[in-house]
């Protein structure tokens, strides 16, 4: 099985050099490069096309958020992960709303850096719990008022399934959640996605989110 190429930008030599040795303990990931501020980030994805990249977001030159856009407006199949000490809720909005897959804070032990990387790879959305409740709090506040919503034809054990995801549940906690295995529910999100025409989980929380608001909910 072929290692996860990852590229790590982070300003802090000791904390980027550390990251590399953790990462590179695991036989299935492997960091290919590094850059200490994210317009050396966007030269080295160019050159190098990691599959993931673990984005500070206080960088010199051009910070995390800007390369982050820049990175996935030029190839958006790159995964970006953004790395930061930071709670605000805007740091982020504005990380997810320029493509990245989630937001990993610095407080993590080695375990979770190395899983929550393999499960950003497999397309699942990262995002702490206690950020996620913000998160969902600060959208419903700011969610403009919908006059139509369409109607996507989920089934009740989808439905179910849909308002975890806008939870930011990822695949593991859903299937904790509703008692089955974790198989089960990525064909379940795959039957999600085919139904309201997107693959990519920030789409599909946006999409879902404003159906289960509307008149679907209530059904």
């Amino acid at each position: 099985m072929s290692s996860i190429t990852i590229l790590i930008a982070e300003d802090q030599r000791l904390v980027r050099e550390g990251l590399e040795t953790i990462i590179n303990l695991e036989p299935d990931l492997k960091v290919v490069a590094t850059a200490d501020n994210g317009y050396n980030a966007c030269v080295l994805v160019e050159q190098l096309r990691p599959q993931l990249v673990l984005m500070d977001i206080e960088m010199p030159v051009m910070n995390g958020i800007m390369a982050t856009q820049r990175i996935k407006q030029l190839y958006p199949e790159t995964i970006v992960l953004i790395l930061s000490t930071f709670t605000d809720e805007d740091y982020i909005i504005e990380g997810l709303a320029n493509g990245a897959s989630g937001y990993l804070l610095k407080d993590f032990s080695s375990d979770k850096l190395t899983t929550s990387l393999k499960e950003a790879a497999r397309g699942e959305l990262m995002l702490p719990s206690k950020l996620a409740a913000k998160l969902a709090a600060r959208l419903r506040l700011a969610a403009p008022p919908r006059l139509a919503v369409r109607d996507y034809g989920l089934t009740p054990r989808e439905l179910e399934i849909a308002k975890l995801i806008v939870s930011y549940k990822n695949n593991r906690e859903i299937a904790d959640t509703l008692y089955i295995a974790e198989g089960t529910v990525k064909n379940y999100i795959s039957m999600i996605y085919e139904k309201i025409g997107t693959n990519d989980r920030a789409k599909a929380i946006s999409i879902l989110t404003d159906t289960l608001e509307g008149t679907m909910f209530n059904h």
